[in-house]
């Protein structure tokens, strides 16, 4: 370099260390100024320029218009090249005047006017690329005015000494030249104007404000400050919460990881092509069973490989990672400068004699590289999170769309469903985790399950069981995590004491290998420094191991489960069929699943276009698996199945999705208001209308909950009406609706005048009446067409089913015509009387009485047993009480669903108070006690290796080696084994914590009353037993544990730094306000942030589980696409709320760390304004500690935010643990006799109920007796209190006024326990649990298995119950799915049998079984129950024609009380409807 520098004019050596180094006025010689000063921004705008120009051309974002932003940067650039050009032509012009001057003269303007050129350029060109601002640009110009402050300063300082300007031309076009870069710096820093024609520009309102922000504003995050500001000033809401970025929208990340998907899924076939050679079976589908010869041969070739999900994840999101990767890398490496410059520092403060200018410059360069470090990190940080809710993103939408293909496997849903409720954080071994994960997982299942049932478990008196069984479940959770939690402990000892060990084992080495090594402050804290680095991967260590076990296991579930083979879509034919046909199967066999047996065997079905045919046969022959086969929803094993057109499906029992009822009847078709209208009124929905609080824009609940399970069939059947399909598949939607109902249905819908005449329609059927209008008759037995033909032609067969049509078949003198008109008369009067029969009691002389009524009539929906409905749990919100409906006629017109709230502020100090309650007050004392000696110990040991390195030196050795190295030890490893003892202790008192928490929930939820579960969703009840119990157990411990660690560590550094320097006291007050005032606006923002997230996250899984349920009705009328579309939206929507909180938590970082580089900043410069008064070891001491605590600052304010935002998880489990409970179970001193009731005699006086507190009467003033053997027929319209009175019997509705007598004793003085399981109950809907036949027949196990089988050979199920390996612990699945509706309603008469108490009630229990399997229960009632007093909910009247008495109830009130045939001949109401039965 002197070559370029010393010769000529003006030259100079380039280094000299007497002018920079020593010496009290520093500088750089005139050669380094002009050299390697002038060249470096040069150097890092050409080595970033390749890079940056491929970046650019990859980037399409449209161009920018010329603004006078640019012409300004442009002009300034070009004046630049001017100046520097100037010099070098003034350079040239010297060689003339005959003063040469030095060659670095010529070679420096050069270089730095082509590099104001090229930088001039790139600001064109990045306007061409829509670049706004330009982060290359911004670096090159900072580091120019950095560069030229040295030159600068020099010119100036020389020029006083001398007293003359030596060279004026080069002084002034220096001082422009450093006026024309610091203006383009500060140019550089404003935005330009958006880009024109920009292909990603959106008509969005609300647009993330970082797609816009300039470079240096997404460096700091300063683009998320309007945020915090207005979630200081209030809580957000979700209209605050910026538009999705188009690169985290699902759309984009789901297409990208599918694409990947697919390309694991081709290599892995091609992959298993070329392992094996193998022919197709007759179901389509290759099997590994039949490869064939090929096999053998190539028997020696690779195991053939499964796609892997996670090649996919790496190829989809790895490339973005490992941006965010390099940053972290050169954190990484700027970490280990800051130990350097303490070295430095502390040689500094050894050396009395150095130029105090050495100490400011070590003390900026410290606070320099600590900025830097954390501007890079939260780079790292941003990059690695938003992989993260792009990763939720695309494995959301991948599992959603799996799900919605034809699985072969059934229940795997609700297996993925519970995949996100599975990290277990705190396991330190694979075996754990996946233990943890299965009991978890079993928990929340049954509790779904006893959700869904729980009216059942109230009716049958089965809390307790169930309670045990969670319970016992819950134990073992807990032990795994007791296990967990001492692994933990020990872990925490291990990693924590590791540093320590490795510092003191280098000690220890370093001062025994040789008496003359002497461990002065550099040596022992620049190491303390290096090995600090060391604590926080360390520390970080168990959790890795933990993520990656947890995350090896979820990702191996989500691979299987996207492994499974789904059915082959083109199983059904759709396109070729034989002609004048609609549906054709040729020799058919299907099962549901390749290791169950086969349903169905050997079909042989044609059926003509157009026809209408009735699919009838015994409980359990494979009527609703044929349907299914005709959907392609069956595992197709031989044959060929042929469906022509589109296709329309009624399931046997209704899905009806959470929207308006207007949309669940359109289904996405668009609307026809003359059609629409016209199939309301044939599906006898028009009067529903009138009464619903909204009309057809009302609101339908979760699982259809507000409507009647008769309104839910309806809907459905409307749904399938609208479609205006091909094919009508109708699995038997008669069976919930009454039969004057069903009449009107048949005639104006499904029959040959309704409107689907002409029309293909399958009717799956267990009436008769309708038979006769059938084109054909499709009989099946044990899964064959036992018989097919026409109503005559069967009848003439004299075959097995004519026998049946003739015991079943009403008598044809019934069949009567009567005056069309006065039929439609009647029947439209009887579907008004119907509907409206129990709101005429509101008289019009009240105020808003249409509101009241229809508000009335939709909680009455709501509460009706009729609204019960099985399935998985989703989510629904809080019904809007009556009152407040009064009050506001108005608002949330036909809404059921109101949005859940967020709550709002800080959470109550209360809240924490329980918790450490629940904890234990000694405990959190302890802990507390214990991080205190901790940091006692830390700063003891930390201030005797100070100490002992200033102990003075004598003859080459320091004295007491081996007693300092002692006492570092034993206080070292007594940190450690306390940090161990904190962390047990508090891991013991947080699962004492969670068991408390979780008993008190499950105890109150099992003795919640009924209409507590009726206006609570089910999801939202089932979210406190399973996100909030898992927080409690595993996140809330360790988030106390790290924010008591790096409170403790925080307040350590500031005492240590302040008794060091006490001059530090000065700053530390507003270091300390900027500390707190940033901490208050993050804390505010970033609650609200996560409750919104929280708000957004349920309905997820309440439509992913809708969708679950409905996936059949999705595919059958081809909507797939547009349910993923919602549920993008809905995964978007949740998104929204996560963006923001990653970047909350970024400029919290910022903020917060830079307090933390002030604290090194103001430690590292008291120290050198004290030097004179301080040691080495103060100084090590302090300013180690010093770069410790800005990682522990962030970490205090994130963990005492995520310890807010956790703390709710209590705040929401008390709430749901301290609801209103129901009556007592047992109430000892008020027990009913032995052997109680012993007649059966139960009396009604003046008995009146209402479902809850505010709503109108259901029963008024009842009075009537029954005597102990009566059987007692209860009919009625619906909503005349059928059902509230048997709710009424077993006090699920407690008595506003009046009483009910059993034997003499009032039901209301007894414990609910002693009533309900004294008395029996066939309920309307039957329930099963997941589990044995066994545990759902008697899960107190007190009946003998002999007693068992005899109960189920009357229930007519012994049969398929010794068909079956394993008889009674034949595994039932959740909600009995692997068994049909009727087989289930046999189970539940199977429970009666063994209970068989003197009282039975059977609520329309035989509505979905078949005629002949409902005669063989009405005759085992007859006969078992002969002594008992039966009352039965009948809407077969042909069940009740032979009981003693019929009592008809109307509007709430008694209307007719008599025998059968009395009330016949009477003609009342029970007359009407004997009559549309055809039995009068």
């Amino acid at each position: 370099m002197d070559v370029l520098c010393s010769s000529g004019e003006l030259g100079s050596k380039f280094w000299d260390p007497n002018l920079t180094l020593h010496t009290d006025n520093p500088d750089l010689t005139p050669c380094f100024q002009n050299s390697l000063l002038a060249w470096a921004p040069c150097i890092y705008l050409w080595a970033s320029l390749p890079c940056y120009l491929f970046y650019l051309r990859r980037r399409n974002q449209g161009y920018i218009i010329l603004s006078g932003l640019c012409r300004l940067k442009t002009a300034v650039g070009v004046l630049l090249w001017c100046v520097t050009w100037a010099d070098l032509f003034y350079s040239f012009s010297g060689l003339v005047r005959g003063s040469i001057p030095a060659p670095i003269y010529f070679v420096t303007p050069l270089i730095l006017g082509v590099t104001m050129l090229l930088a001039t350029l790139l600001i064109q060109y990045e306007r061409l690329r829509g670049v706004r601002s330009s982060g290359v640009l911004i670096i090159f110009w900072f580091l120019s005015c950095v560069c030229a402050i040295v030159p600068f300063r020099s010119k100036i300082r020389v020029t006083l000494e001398e007293g003359e300007v030596k060279d004026p031309f080069r002084f002034t076009t220096f001082y422009i030249y450093f006026a024309l870069i610091l203006f383009s710096l500060i140019l550089s820093c404003f935005k330009d104007k958006p880009s024109f024609f920009s292909p990603s520009v959106s008509m969005d309102h609300n647009p993330c404000p970082e797609a816009t922000a300039g470079f240096l504003s997404r460096l700091t995050f300063w683009w998320f400050t309007n945020m915090a500001i207005l979630g200081y000033r209030r809580p957000l809401e979700e209209k605050d919460l910026w538009s999705l970025n188009e690169e985290e929208s699902s759309k984009t990340v789901v297409a990208r990881l599918l694409k990947e998907w697919e390309k694991q899924r081709v290599q892995a076939k091609q992959s298993k092509d070329a392992a094996f050679t193998k022919t197709p079976n007759a179901k389509g589908r290759v099997s590994n069973e039949e490869a064939g010869e090929g096999e053998v041969l190539l028997s020696d070739q690779p195991q053939k490989r499964e796609p892997s999900f996670l090649r996919a994840l790496l190829m989809t999101f790895g490339p973005y990672f490992l941006i965010g990767s390099f940053y972290k890398l050169i954190q990484d490496l700027l970490s280990f400068v800051n130990p350097q410059l303490l070295s430095i520092l502390i040689k500094f403060i050894s050396n009395p004699s150095a130029p105090a200018w050495w100490g400011f410059l070590v003390a900026g360069l410290m606070f320099g590289c600590s900025v830097i470090q954390t501007l890079i990190l939260h780079q790292h940080f941003q990059y690695v999170f938003v992989t993260g809710i792009r990763l939720r993103a695309g494995i959301t939408g991948i599992i959603y769309r799996k799900n919605l293909g034809p699985s072969v496997l059934a229940g795997v849903a609700l297996m993925i469903l519970l995949i996100p409720l599975n990290g277990a954080i705190a396991m330190k071994t694979r075996a754990l985790q996946v233990e943890q994960m299965g009991y978890k997982d079993s928990r929340i299942k049954l509790m779904s399950e006893i959700l869904s049932g729980i009216k059942v478990l109230k009716l049958y008196a089965w809390e307790p069981s169930f309670s045990q069984m969670i319970e016992k479940i819950r134990l073992g959770e807990l032990q795994v995590l007791r296990k967990a939690a001492f692994l933990s402990a020990v872990s925490t000892f291990t990693w924590f004491s590791a540093p320590f060990l490795v510092s003191l084992t280098t000690f220890a080495v370093y001062v025994s290998v040789d008496e003359k090594n002497i461990l002065d402050a550099q040596k022992a804290f620049v190491s303390l420094s290096l090995f600090n680095i060391l604590r926080f991967p360390l520390n970080a260590l168990p959790q890795v191991i933990s993520g990656l076990a947890q995350t090896s296991v979820s990702l191996k579930r989500i691979q299987n489960f996207l492994n499974h083979e789904e059915l082959n879509p083109q199983c059904v034919e759709t396109r070729t069929i034989s002609p004048g046909h609609a549906i054709t199967i040729e020799n058919g066999s299907f099962t549901w699943a390749q290791d169950l047996p086969t349903c169905l065997h050997s079909l042989n079905i044609q059926v003509p276009k157009g026809s209408l045919v009735a699919v009838v046969g015994p409980v359990g022959c494979g009527k609703t698996s044929l349907i299914s086969a005709l959907l392609g929803e069956m595992e197709k094993l031989e044959g060929k199945v042929s469906v022509k057109g589109s296709v329309a499906y009624v399931p046997q029992q209704a899905w009806i999705q959470n929207a308006t009822l207007q949309d669940n009847i359109l289904f996405g078709q668009p609307m026809d208001q003359k059609r629409y209208q016209g199939i309301l009124e044939a599906c006898s929905l028009l009067t529903d209308l009138d009464v619903l609080p909204g009309g057809d824009q009302t609101e339908i609940g979760e699982k259809g909950i507000n409507l009647s399970g008769g309104q839910r069939q309806r809907v459905s059947l409307a749904r399938a009406v609208y479609s205006d399909a091909d094919v009508f598949l109708l699995d038997d939607p008669l069976s919930a609706v009454d039969s004057h109902v069903a009449k009107h249905i048949f005639d104006h819908v499904i029959g040959p005048n309704g409107v689907l005449g002409g029309k293909t329609r399958i009717l799956v059927t267990h009436g008769v009446n309708f038979l006769s209008q059938a084109d054909l008759i499709i009989v099946l037995g044990e899964g064959r067409v036992s018989e097919a033909g026409s109503f005559s032609a069967l009848l003439q067969k004299e075959g097995a089913f004519a026998e049946f049509l003739r015991n079943y078949i009403p008598d044809d003198d019934n069949f009567h015509e009567e005056d069309s008109a006065a039929v439609l008369e009647d029947e439209e009067m009887l579907l008004m009387e119907d509907t409206l029969s129990n709101h005429t009691d509101l008289t019009d002389n009240e105020p808003i009485t249409n509101e009241i009524r229809k508000q009335f009539m939709r909680q009455l929906s709501v509460i009706s047993s009729e609204g019960e409905g099985s399935g998985r749990p989703s989510t629904r919100r809080r019904l809007v009480p009556v009152e407040k409906k009064a009050v506001e006629p108005t608002a949330t017109r036909g809404e059921l669903i109101q949005a859940e709230t967020a709550e709002m502020g800080t959470v109550k100090l209360s809240v924490f108070w329980a918790y450490a309650k629940a904890v234990g007050l000694f405990t959190s004392m302890t802990v507390c006690f214990l991080y205190t000696c901790q940091s006692a110990a830390a700063i003891g040991a930390n201030i005797w290796l100070s100490d002992w390195t200033n102990e003075p030196v004598i003859n080459g050795t320091q004295s007491n080696t081996s007693l300092r190295l002692g006492v570092y030890a034993a206080l070292g490893l007594l940190q450690g084994f306390l940090v161990m003892l904190s962390s047990f202790t508090l891991a013991m008192g947080g699962i004492q914590a969670a068991r408390l928490l979780h008993s008190k929930l499950l105890a109150n939820k099992m003795r919640s009353p009924q209409s507590f579960y009726d206006t609570t969703p089910s999801g939202r009840i089932l979210n406190r037993f399973s996100k909030d119990i898992y927080v409690i157990d595993e996140v809330i411990p360790p988030a106390i544990l790290m924010l008591l660690g790096t409170f403790f560590n925080s307040t350590s550094t500031l005492v240590v730094i302040m008794s060091s320097t006490p001059l530090f006291a000065v700053v530390i007050l507003p270091l300390a306000g900027l500390y707190i005032f940033v901490q208050r606006f993050y804390a505010a923002t970033s609650r609200q942030l996560k409750r919104l997230e929280s708000v957004s996250r349920s309905p997820i899984y309440s439509h992913f589980s809708e969708t679950v349920t409905g996936a059949t009705v999705i595919r059958a009328y081809k909507r797939s696409h547009d349910f993923i579309a919602i549920n993008n939206a809905k995964v978007d929507a949740n998104q929204k709320s996560c963006y923001p909180n990653i970047a909350s938590n970024r400029w919290l970082g910022i903020r917060v760390e830079f307090v933390g580089n002030c604290v090194v900043l103001f430690a590292a410069l008291f120290a050198v304004i004290g030097r004179k008064s301080l040691n080495p070891g103060l100084v090590g001491l302090s300013v180690s500690y010093a770069l410790q605590v800005t990682m522990a600052l962030n970490w205090m304010v994130r963990m005492a935010s995520d310890l807010e935002n956790n703390i709710v998880a209590v705040e929401r489990v008390r709430e749901y643990s301290e609801t209103k409970t129901e009556a007592p179970w047992v109430i000892e001193g008020s027990r009913p006799p032995p052997g109680w009731p012993h007649q059966g005699e139960v009396e009604f006086v003046n008995y009146s109920v209402r479902y809850r507190e505010g709503l109108e009467l259901v029963l008024k003033d009842l009075s009537f007796r029954v005597k102990g053997g009566e059987k007692v027929g209860i009919v009625g319209r619906t909503g005349a209190g059928k059902s509230s009175m048997t709710l009424s019997l077993f006090r699920i509705l407690e008595a506003a006024q009046g009483e009910i007598y059993i034997d003499g004793i009032n039901i209301a003085s007894m414990g609910l326990h002693d009533l309900r399981s004294m008395l029996t109950i066939i309920p309307q809907d039957p329930v099963l649990f997941s589990g044995t036949l066994r545990m759902n027949l008697d899960p107190f196990g007190k009946y003998s298995d002999e007693e068992m089988w005899q109960a189920l050979e009357l229930s007519n199920l012994h049969k398929f119950v010794k068909s079956q390996p394993e008889g009674l612990a034949f595994e039932c699945s959740e909600g009995g799915e692997n068994l049909s509706v009727g087989q289930r309603q046999l189970v539940c008469l199977s429970r009666a049998l063994l209970r068989k108490s003197r009282i039975l009630v059977l609520d329309e229990a035989t509505a979905a079984i078949d005629l002949e399997t409902d005669d063989l229960i009405q005759a085992t009632i007859r006969t078992q129950f002969e002594e008992c007093t039966v009352l039965t909910i009948a809407h077969r009247l042909n069940t009740i024609m032979d009981y003693t008495r019929v009592l008809v109830l109307d509007k709430g009130t008694i209307a007719e009380f008599d025998s059968p045939a009395n009330l016949i001949m009477a003609r009342g109401i029970f007359y009407g409807m004997a009559k549309d039965a055809g039995l009068a």
